[in-house]
């Protein structure tokens, strides 16, 4: 299953920064669709404890950006539509909050042309 997800600033009206993420919930990968201002790597790992889902760096499980109330069951039921969200903001270097919104799922199985999360 594969979701969409949009990340913003904590007020998108006055700070336009923004990133859309595809998150593969059977790989347990995602990959930055688009961005501006949310500066995360073009994929990482996923991973999902007690409700907090983690986007990290490929190999590796340090956090980059923490997405809170995102739960996806073994039945593929997505426990919320939007929640808070928490990343470092690349240029400040200073942690920035903001919020995450669910815009698109899509549970038929997801065949890539060309395997990016390959190592």
């Amino acid at each position: 299953m594969r979701l969409t997800i949009l990340i913003n600033g904590s007020d998108p009206t006055v700070n336009h920064d923004y990133a859309v993420l595809w998150l593969d919930t059977d790989e347990r990968r995602w990959s930055r669709e688009a961005h501006q201002g949310i500066d995360l790597p073009p994929w990482g790992e996923m991973h999902d404890t007690d409700g907090v889902t983690t986007l990290c760096a490929p190999s590796t499980d340090a956090p980059l950006c923490t997405l809170r109330g995102l739960h996806v069951d073994r039945k593929q039921r997505v426990s919320s539509a939007e929640g808070s969200a928490a990343w470092t903001a690349v240029h400040a270097r200073a942690p920035a909050t903001g919020y995450w919104r669910l815009q698109a799922v899509d549970r038929q199985p997801v065949h890539a042309e060309h395997r990016i999360f390959d190592n």
